[in-house]
């Protein structure tokens, strides 16, 4: 893994990691889809909204929200 470093203690027992914050992201973002997959409900409308075909862009919808 990319530039992962652990942490040990002093009997050499690894007792944590770091990870690089985009690594960190990806795998929270992995985590967040596959905890929503678990609802049929939430995963029906995942895939609506991954096959939709109309919408704004991501800088437009935050321009009509102001921020």
């Amino acid at each position: 893994m990319e530039n992962v470093q652990y942490i040990s203690d002093e009997n050499n027992k690894i007792t944590g990691v770091i990870v690089p914050i985009r690594l960190w992201r990806e795998l929270q973002a992995d985590k967040e889809t596959a905890y929503l997959l678990k609802s049929v409900t939430m995963r029906e409308r995942l895939l609506q909204a991954k096959r939709r075909k109309d919408g704004i862009s991501f800088e437009d919808a935050c321009e009509k929200l102001g921020i």
